[in-house]
């Protein structure tokens, strides 16, 4: 990325210098041609002044033979004074040009004879040559021209060396510059590839120096998304296996009881039909927890379907307490309803049946002595509270209670150890059927959970 920066700020820095030097040759040159022509129109007129005065107008005092003398004089006093780019020539009356040889790059038809024979002052150019033509009667009444030329020359001859010198140090400078500059811009890009590298071989407590809470700019922001990223795979990572490890602990705990209770039975030991009933409920935790697990995978690849129908969330509760009564006297908690009416909604019968069960469950586990469970309408939602006496959930677990594989880090002492999957279905069950949930304090002490659901018009 370096090489790629030095070549394009060189390339611009380049470019500039171009269009600059090119618009400077070119409005230097113009200049140059204007100055040129002004100083040279002023020269011949004032040479032709001169030759007037040496000549003279009088035709009937100077004779033709003095004319041709005054002549020589004037030419001979031009060599001695070595006047280049000076040509004098005469224009006869039939148009044609004797005298001296015309400058390079002049030509018989580039003077504009007419208005020379008309003793106007004349300029202009051909090329880089600029030209300055003066006209002088003479007596015979033909027309001497003084004719001065000069190649247009702005000074640019040393300027260009100094020029092309300056461009070549600005360029220098522009590189180096550009080398410095992207070395500066490219290390926190190196820095978060090689991060970027480390957290993919694993090492998850990779992280980039945090920037000042005042640079907004790209890399910090840069800077700031990886360390990001590696945080939240590294809490992921955690989350995974405390999630193993409470899978494996909440498998084994109930194939321990089954195994041994089959051995005891195939022992002849004990008593076969309290063990054949503790084997069933066993079985019967693992097939929850396995079911648990199946409907997450299924939720995560969205991979379940919902049957919606008008259902009374009331009278759905009501049933669902009446499920957990025997549960809940064998633990000694108390389990009631708050709610009269009836609290139409559009739901999937069983997928609701089963929020309700998981809430209620968990509640349950965590209970001292009461479980509480409300239906009631707030404006256009209907509300089903879960709330029990225990010891509550943590400020810092509160914000993550529905999140799959968390398990809270301040997990409060409880009668039977739990996958936690129960709240994570919870969760993407009633955001499908289009209602919401969260986790509060209860009032009682304890924790409640509160689910929303659209309420159906009557």
């Amino acid at each position: 990325m370096t090489r790629r920066l030095t070549i394009v700020i060189v390339s611009v820095v380049l470019a500039t210098l171009l269009v600059a030097g090119i618009g400077t040759i070119v409005v230097g040159n113009l200049r140059a041609r204007h100055t040129t022509e002004v100083e040279l129109r002023n020269q011949a007129v004032s040479i032709a002044a001169s030759l007037d005065l040496v000549i003279g107008n009088d035709t009937a005092n100077v004779t033709q033979a003095a004319v041709k003398r005054r002549l020589r004089l004037f030419n001979a006093f031009r060599s001695v004074l070595k006047l280049d780019g000076l040509s004098i020539v005469t224009l006869q009356k039939n148009g044609t040009v004797t005298g001296d040889a015309l400058p390079p790059g002049l030509d018989v038809a580039a003077l504009p004879v007419a208005e020379l024979q008309q003793l106007d002052v004349v300029s202009g150019n051909r090329g880089n040559v600029v030209f300055a033509a003066a006209p002088a009667r003479l007596p015979n009444g033909s027309t001497v021209v003084v004719l001065l030329s000069r190649k247009a020359n702005s000074g640019l001859s040393a300027s260009l060396r100094t020029f092309v010198l300056a461009a070549l140090a600005t360029l220098a400078l522009g590189a180096g510059a550009a080398i410095i500059l992207g070395r500066r811009l490219t290390r926190p890009i190196r820095d978060a590839s090689e991060a970027t590298k480390n957290i993919a071989r694993g090492r998850l407590s990779t992280r980039l120096p945090e920037p000042s809470p005042h640079h907004t700019d790209e890399l910090s922001d840069l800077a700031r998304s990886v360390n990001a990223m590696a945080s939240e795979l590294e809490r992921a990572r955690i989350l995974e296996q405390q999630f193993l490890l409470s899978v494996s602990h909440d498998l084994r705990t109930p194939l321990t009881s089954i195994r041994g209770y089959a051995e005891a039975i195939s022992d002849g030991a004990g008593d076969p039909q309290r063990s054949a009933m503790v084997i069933q409920s066993e079985a019967r935790r693992l097939e929850r927890l396995v079911a648990d697990l199946l409907d997450l995978a299924k939720l995560r690849a969205q991979g379940f379907s919902l049957r919606l129908e008008r259902i009374d969330l009331v009278a759905l509760a009501k049933v669902s307490i009446e499920g957990f009564q025997l549960d809940a006297g064998e633990r000694n908690v108390q389990i009631e309803h708050v709610g009269t009416g009836a609290l139409m909604i559009s739901a999937d019968h069983d997928r609701l049946s089963q929020v309700a069960a998981n809430l209620i469950e968990n509640a349950l586990k965590y209970a001292a002595s009461m479980v509480t469970i409300t239906t009631a309408q707030d404006a256009a939602w209907a509300v089903l509270a879960v709330d029990d006496n225990g010891p509550g959930i943590s400020g810092a677990d509160l914000p993550h209670v529905f999140e799959r594989l968390y398990v809270a880090r301040h997990a409060p002492a409880r009668k039977e150890n739990s996958s936690g999957l129960g709240l994570a279905i919870v969760k993407e069950l009633v955001e499908a059927m289009g209602g919401n949930v969260v986790a509060t304090q209860s009032p009682t002490g304890g924790a409640r959970f509160v689910v929303r659901l659209p309420l159906l018009a009557n």
